[in-house]
């Protein structure tokens, strides 16, 4: 455990170091991508108030990406410890490992509301395609395809895909047969936590007061009012479809 806790205090520093980037680099432009129309139907009438707003939602989305990948790069170190596992080449899989005469084959999510549909179909067409090309070199291996979840309660079930579907304490445990793990790396994730997240709070502040008085110069008008026409202009006014009518 001692260097499962080492490593994890290690790279959550990679972590936030990427959180921090993701708002230094932050643009105008790239924050009004987001949708006008919610944001209009929220009355947001104070520019600071729709920045910081546009703002959150972006880094919402920024940081379950950033996170879902230090927790599958924690998964896959995990595992190399523990049973030899090693990074999959196949699409779709993202650890391969060996136990009890078992080759499991495992897509890491971090959560359980992942993908759509189509998503989860294409999950499932990967994993038996990772499974046939894998039993076509090693015929006398039982292999097991995975979807390992890192957090969530749901039990442990076979999908009609064909696949285990393994959630939270269930997966930490598949990785590593340790039952108190998905407790036990809890506190390292919070390692100098409170020193990161003032930094990043003391950028995010500096980012709105700037991107605000940019905001305010574009898309207000005279009064200090928000333009929501000329907004939704610069968002989504791209119009060239009576040429193809």
């Amino acid at each position: 455990m001692r260097m499962v806790e080492q490593y994890v205090q290690e790279t959550i520093q990679d972590f936030h170091r990427r959180r921090l980037t993701s708002v230094e680099s932050l643009s105008l432009n790239q924050l009004l991508k987001k949708n006008p129309y919610l944001f209009r139907a929220k009355n947001l009438t104070v520019a600071s108030d729709l920045i910081a707003s546009l703002l959150d939602a972006f880094l919402s989305s920024s940081e379950e990406k950033l996170f879902g990948d230090f927790l599958e790069n924690l998964a896959l170190f995990i595992a190399q410890q523990t049973s030899g596992g090693h990074k999959s080449s196949a699409p779709g899989v993202d650890l391969e490992f060996i136990n009890r005469n078992t080759h499991y084959l495992v897509s890491i999510k971090s959560g359980p509301n992942w993908g759509n549909s189509s998503q989860h179909s294409k999950l499932a067409q990967d994993l038996r395609d990772a499974v046939i090309r894998l039993k076509q070199s090693r015929i006398s291996m039982n292999v097991q395809p995975v979807l390992g979840i890192c957090y969530g309660k749901t039990r442990t079930t076979y999908t009609r895909a064909g696949y285990l579907k393994v959630v939270g304490q269930n997966f930490w445990y598949l990785i590593s047969e340790n039952e108190r793990l998905y407790t036990d790396i809890i506190e390292p994730i919070g390692h100098r936590a409170r020193e990161h997240n003032e930094r990043f709070y003391e950028q995010r502040g500096a980012l709105i007061n700037r991107l605000t008085a940019e905001f305010t110069q574009r898309f207000c008008d005279a009064w200090g009012a928000i333009d929501w026409v000329k907004l939704v202009e610069f968002n989504s006014k791209n119009f060239d479809l009576d040429s193809f009518l």
